[in-house]
């Protein structure tokens, strides 16, 4: 039976903080592709400000364009298939530079961190500031997704730092 250290251990649990990411950032894809038009339907209700509710004085900011709800919501899709690919080829990165030397399994991480940065990009920016304090999600009456955002943020954010600044020495 083969002993790990610490070292060996933080090493493995970096790459499943990454590979979790992954899988989710993966069936979310699968997700916007499968319903699309429920997801799309969603955006465009959130951009038209059309189910928010106490929000007359900012209704100025609609986006009523349908053309633009699925560029958008596009845009959405765009960077969630980056941040995604990003943290699968991070995950076999780390995982073929286990054994590696500490400079290697560093820099084997490069990946994993772009695509970390990109969820962060996409939730916090796209979703908490352009869809929930422009476009008032937060007062939705069918369907509020900030605190999906804000547990995406935190996750994305804590496994950026966990990766960066857990040392595996």
């Amino acid at each position: 039976m083969k002993t790990y250290t610490t070292a060996d251990v933080i090493r493995r649990s970096q790459v499943l903080i990454v590979s979790m990411a992954a899988l989710f950032g993966t069936i979310t894809l699968v997700n916007n592709f499968t319903d699309y038009n429920s997801y799309a339907d969603l955006i465009g209700r959130i951009l038209n400000m059309s189910d928010t509710s106490a929000n007359e004085s900012r209704r100025s900011r609609a986006v009523t364009s349908t053309m633009f709800h699925h560029r958008f919501y596009w845009a959405i899709i765009t960077l969630e298939i980056i941040f995604t690919f990003n943290l699968i080829i991070g995950t076999c990165q780390l995982l073929s530079n286990l054994n590696a030397p500490r400079n290697e399994f560093h820099e084997a991480k490069k990946f994993a961190i772009i695509g970390f940065s990109t969820a962060l990009f996409v939730y916090q920016t796209l979703y908490v500031i352009l869809l929930n304090e422009w476009f008032d999600l937060d007062y939705s009456i069918h369907r509020n997704v900030f605190d999906w955002a804000r547990s995406n943020i935190e996750y994305m954010f804590f496994g950026l730092l966990y990766l960066l600044f857990v040392k595996d020495n």
